[in-house]
C-alpha cells in the first residue's frame, strides 16, 4: 500500500488554492482574503498617508482593483506581497496626488500600534502604555514618506527585508539603507520627548499605592 504524504501544503500552494476558489466566485474565498490581510494592508496604508480614513479607502481600493485582476496572481511571491503591492501603489498615488494638492488634514485619534492594554492592568500602567504608544505614533508619522513607507512595512507590520524589497519595488540594501535612517530619525524624536513622560515612569498610585500603605499600617498594628 503507498505510503499517505502527511506534509502540510505550502502557504503558496494555499494561497493559490484560495485564488481559484475565489475565480470561481465563492463568497467565502473572497471573505477569508479580506479578513486574513486586512489588518496588515490597513495599517501599510495607514503608515504611507496618515489617515484613518483615507488608508480605509485605500484598502477597499486596493481590494476592488485586486479581484479584477485576480487572474494575474501567478503565486510567485505571496498572496500577502502580492495585496501589500497594491496597496502600496495605490496609497503612493494618493499620496503624490495630495502633494500636488493640498495636505489633507490628519487624524490626531488614528492609532498605527496597539497594546495589549489589560484592563485589569493598574489605570497608572495603563495611562504610561498610551503615552508610549502616541509617542510611537507622532515619532512614525513625522518620518518623511521615503523613510516611514520602509519602517512600517519593516518594523511595524514584520516584513522581512526581502518582503520589503518587493513590496517597494526597490532593492534589499534601499531597504537596509532607509531603514537605518528611519530608527535613527525615530530614536531622535522619542528622545527629545521622553524626558517629561519619563517623569512619570513607574507611576506608584492607585490599588498599588492603596496595597503597600494597608500592608504596612497592618504591620504597624494601626490596621486590622
Amino acid at each position: 500500500m503507498p505510503a499517505v504524504s502527511t506534509a502540510m501544503p505550502s502557504a503558496a500552494s494555499g494561497d493559490m488554492q484560495l485564488v481559484r476558489r475565489a475565480l470561481a466566485r465563492e463568497g467565502d474565498a473572497f471573505r477569508t482574503i479580506i479578513k486574513t490581510h486586512n489588518q496588515r494592508l490597513y495599517r501599510i496604508a495607514r503608515g504611507v498617508v496618515r489617515n484613518d480614513s483615507e488608508a480605509e479607502d485605500i484598502v477597499q481600493e486596493a481590494y476592488v482593483r485586486a479581484f479584477a485582476h485576480l487572474d494575474a496572481f501567478r503565486g510567485d511571491s505571496s498572496l500577502a506581497t502580492w495585496l501589500s503591492r497594491i496597496v502600496i501603489n495605490e496609497a503612493l498615488g494618493r499620496l503624490r496626488k495630495r502633494h500636488r494638492t493640498v495636505a489633507m488634514p490628519e487624524n490626531p485619534q488614528a492609532e498605527i500600534i496597539r497594546f495589549p492594554l489589560n484592563p485589569s492592568d493598574d489605570p497608572e500602567r495603563t495611562m504610561a502604555q498610551r503615552q508610549i504608544l502616541q509617542l510611537v505614533e507622532q515619532a512614525t508619522d513625522s518620518l518623511p514618506d521615503v523613510y516611514r513607507t520602509v519602517f512600517v512595512a519593516r518594523v511595524i507590520e514584520g516584513l522581512s527585508i526581502e518582503e520589503t524589497a518587493d513590496v517597494l519595488g526597490v532593492r534589499p540594501q534601499t531597504v537596509k539603507t532607509r531603514l537605518h535612517r528611519a530608527r535613527a530619525l525615530v530614536r531622535k524624536a522619542l528622545d527629545d520627548q521622553i524626558g517629561p513622560v519619563l517623569l512619570d515612569a513607574f507611576p506608584f498610585a492607585g490599588r498599588r499605592c492603596e496595597r503597600l500603605t494597608s500592608a504596612v499600617m497592618r504591620r504597624l498594628g494601626l490596621e486590622s
